[in-house]
């Protein structure tokens, strides 16, 4: 899956942004308070729903009234145009309003285009709780097949459709753009939480807080050596005097972190090592994951590591993207944005009060100025980009 278009109504400082176009891999910059963490909260927000309800992912958020644009009434409204598996144009739209002081859900469309001009299908529309969806959908596409509708009703109306319907087996369109959102991966890497030992358990995949950092060293090391050896070679290359990494069980039977130093005999934990280095280890566990997350949102990877890892840094995350997992980054790095193409960056910024977001490549003066031989982090640290796209 493949997001293209991502349009916000009334969530917080978006009172409608679309971002359009989106590449495999792109950088969101923007000044503090231009909504690059209000972004990222919307794939999160989704996933939440979409785990609980939209009205306890409402609540997680301070309530309705707090999530809702200021000056406005609402609804919320959130649509994303993306490529599912078949490389069919899809479009999912969610509609979350109010009533009697609960986030419910107004309307819940998933639709799929038949062919570059026909009408979409809608499999899934619902309205507060009730709707309908298609029953025949391996007919899709079939020159005059029409869609066999069958009335639903959930339990609850904050409840999704996707929620619901994507249990069932012959909802396979449903099941499948669920399970993509449930894949998700929203980073919100914590260093004090990737450095205690862990409790001897199982995990293939690194959590969004990296809590479980051992456990997937383990599992790396035992199922895909291949795989841990690349973290090993990247380690060696981009902390230095780091020659080996491995989670061994200490007294109590827990998980340590441990990393070996080449110019000593014996290793030190993790919670001796410095930040960059869990940072910059936790980061390739993410990223030389072997099964990549449909969806990978990091922000700002530049914090406490050094400016000229950077470039290899970029590299991994656009390697990710090539391998499946469309990348969203949000930075404030110069050195990071100098790597990026222009079609890969989205500048966000407020105006009267709300965020405007533009894509880099869309703006001719910085064409002229990046084909000139500028760079758009030198750019960014002038201040020239934030007073262009104003």
């Amino acid at each position: 899956m493949r997001i293209e278009t991502l349009t916000i109504e009334n969530y917080r400082l978006f009172r409608h942004v679309e971002l359009s176009n989106l590449p495999r891999m792109a950088v969101i910059a923007g000044a503090n308070g231009t909504g690059k963490s209000t972004l990222f909260d919307v794939f999160s927000f989704l996933k939440d729903a979409l785990a609980m309800n939209v009205a306890a992912a409402v609540a997680r958020r301070g309530g309705f009234r707090e999530l809702v644009s200021r000056e406005t009434q609402g609804p919320i409204k959130l649509t994303i145009k993306f490529r599912e598996s078949g490389g069919r144009l899809a479009t999912y739209r969610l509609v979350v309003g109010e009533e009697k002081g609960r986030a419910i859900v107004e309307r819940e469309v998933l639709a799929y285009r038949r062919g570059q001009h026909g009408r979409p299908w809608h499999f899934v529309d619902f309205h507060q709780g009730t709707g309908k969806a298609i029953a025949n959908e391996s007919a899709y596409g079939k020159q005059g097949t029409v869609g066999e509708r069958v009335d639903y009703a959930l339990d609850d109306p904050s409840i999704l459709a996707l929620k619901g319907l994507g249990q069932f087996r012959k909802f396979r369109v449903v099941a499948e753009f669920r399970s993509l959102i449930e894949r998700w991966h929203i980073s919100d890497l914590r260093l004090a939480d990737a450095r205690p030992s862990a409790e001897i358990g199982y995990a293939e995949h690194l959590s969004a807080r990296g809590d479980n950092l051992a456990l997937v060293t383990q599992y790396l090391f035992e199922n895909y050596p291949e795989c841990f050896t690349r973290i090993q070679d990247a380690m060696r290359l981009r902390v230095p005097g780091v020659s080996h990494v491995e989670a061994k069980p200490a007294m109590d039977g827990r998980l340590v972190l441990r990393f070996q130093d080449e110019a000593f005999a014996d290793p030190f934990m993790a919670h001796q090592a410095s930040d960059g280095t869990i940072k910059m280890f936790a980061y390739l566990t993410l990223l030389y994951d072997p099964k990549p997350h449909p969806l990978l949102a990091v922000e700002e990877p530049e914090n406490q590591l050094y400016p000229r890892l950077m470039r290899e840094i970029a590299e991994e995350f656009r390697d990710y993207a090539r391998r499946g997992g469309q990348v969203f980054v949000a930075t404030h790095s110069p050195e990071f944005l100098n790597c990026i193409a222009l079609d890969e960056i989205f500048f966000l910024t407020k105006r009267d009060g709300f965020a405007t977001a533009q894509q880099a490549s869309q703006i001719p003066f910085l064409q002229n100025l990046i084909a000139a031989g500028d760079r758009p982090g030198l750019l960014w640290n002038e201040g020239l980009l934030e007073k262009v796209v104003t």
